[in-house]
């Protein structure tokens, strides 16, 4: 499961309606290869379902991963900070042997 945090969910929502999605779109949340550490997520809205695809509702919001990428992201939780040190969604991944320092890459 993909838990969504507080902070995450407001932006999500935030998001959804200032970039025009409809209101069932949901988050889709991938890894592909890249980054200065190998692996990168991907984080996007969308609305179709693809075969394999695994489903999880946490705090309201709806997440979907690819079942490739469910492998890298089990027990991930993903939260969004505005501080002095970025802006942006933050994974936190406990598969993850290293991240790099923007948080957007990582390796296992």
């Amino acid at each position: 499961m993909i838990k969504v945090k507080e902070s995450a969910r407001e932006q999500v929502y935030k998001l959804r309606s200032t970039e025009g999605h409809p209101e069932d779109s949901f988050i889709r949340v991938g890894v592909k290869g890249g980054g200065c550490s190998g692996l990168m997520y991907d984080l996007i809205f969308d609305t179709e379902m693809k075969e394999g695809d695994q489903v999880f509702e946490d705090n309201g919001v709806k997440v979907v991963v690819d079942r490739k990428s469910y492998l890298y992201l089990i027990g991930t939780e993903l939260d969004y900070t505005g501080g002095l040190n970025g802006k942006g969604f933050v994974f936190i991944n406990p598969n993850a042997n290293r991240t790099c320092g923007c948080g957007e890459s990582f390796s296992v």
